[in-house]
């Protein structure tokens, strides 16, 4: 157990040394001095994995950061980690509203002051036509929408991605319809395995993976994880959302994982990993991703063929 804050996050070179410094304490038999400052230590990620992680490999953090779907920025996997470090991500905020008692403007210094590291390093799987293993610092959304309390009626809610072409100039483009816009039923949003992203591999957030708050769905396809979000809307109808209005023949409002679904251009029915090279040998993919144990019931007496 530890009482980590989300605002003792370190910096990398301070992450990097501190787990060489453990990892020398813990072969010479020694013990860490209660005097060191907090710090998302190697120790910590070690020691407080959420019972949802995976012993899988991880991806490397430079494929994470430089391997990026986040149109925002341009359409090419590298746009993002070369356009987005003039976003300005502090101070932060998000707006609450809908079917909510307690709706509101929700800075993102409150929210996280009262969040510790407990049980919080999440080590998911991702996936789109690739995947990777990412570990992820994150909270379980639904502590967030409880503080909103939803009324009765509310059954969705809907996301909605920063605007600012000024520093995102893919929202320059037409490509799509800006604001980015995602979208999950209420009790997928409230499933303890959906998170909000602050950070990864022990440090912040980067802005070119979602700065400084994104959600992590690892059950479904990569795109259904918005980034960078300012807006939370509760509804009783079913939001839309960006993929869904720009091709809903390609991308269901669900998009769960699902092998045996073909997107009409390619198969899903294997994936590549990132950080191993472009000619790495493909991987099946599971049925929700390999979380079906956890998440399978919510859909019981659907047809995930329709519902996609």
């Amino acid at each position: 157990m530890t009482d980590l804050k989300y605002s003792d996050v370190t910096p990398r070179e301070d992450f990097l040394n501190r787990r060489r410094f453990v990892a020398a304490m813990a072969v010479g038999g020694g013990s860490i001095a209660a005097g060191l400052a907090p710090s998302i230590s190697s120790a910590a990620i070690d020691a407080v994995p959420s019972i949802y992680s995976t012993d899988e490999e991880l991806t490397p953090l430079e494929a994470i950061t430089t391997y990026n779907n986040y149109y925002e920025f341009g359409t090419g996997k590298d746009d993002a980690a070369k356009r987005a470090g003039g976003l300005t991500t502090k101070p932060w905020s998000v707006v609450i509203d809908g079917m909510v008692n307690n709706p509101g403007t929700y800075d993102l210094e409150d929210i996280l002051k009262d969040v510790t590291l407990e049980e919080r390093i999440y080590r998911l799987r991702c996936v789109e036509a690739w995947s990777m293993v990412v570990p992820w610092i994150g909270f379980e959304l639904g502590t967030l929408i409880a503080r909103a309390d939803p009324t009765p009626g509310a059954r969705y809610v809907a996301f909605e991605t920063l605007f600012r072409p000024e520093e995102m100039p893919g929202q320059s483009s037409r490509l799509l319809e800006w604001p980015y816009r995602e979208g999950l039923r209420l009790d997928e949003a409230m499933h303890p395995l959906t998170i909000l992203a602050t950070g990864l591999y022990g440090e912040e957030l980067p802005n070119q993976n979602g700065a400084p708050l994104r959600l992590v769905v690892p059950w479904k396809y990569g795109f259904k994880s918005i980034k960078a979000i300012v807006r939370m809307t509760l509804t009783e109808e079913e939001p839309p959302t960006t993929w869904n209005m720009q091709s809903p023949r390609e991308y269901g409002f669900y998009s769960n994982v699902n092998p045996e679904v073909h997107h009409p251009r390619w198969s899903q029915a294997s994936e590549r990993p990132v950080g191993k090279g472009f000619f790495a040998k493909r991987k099946p993919t599971l049925m929700f991703n390999g979380y079906a144990e956890e998440v399978a019931s919510l859909y019981d007496g659907m047809d995930l063929r329709q519902n996609y």
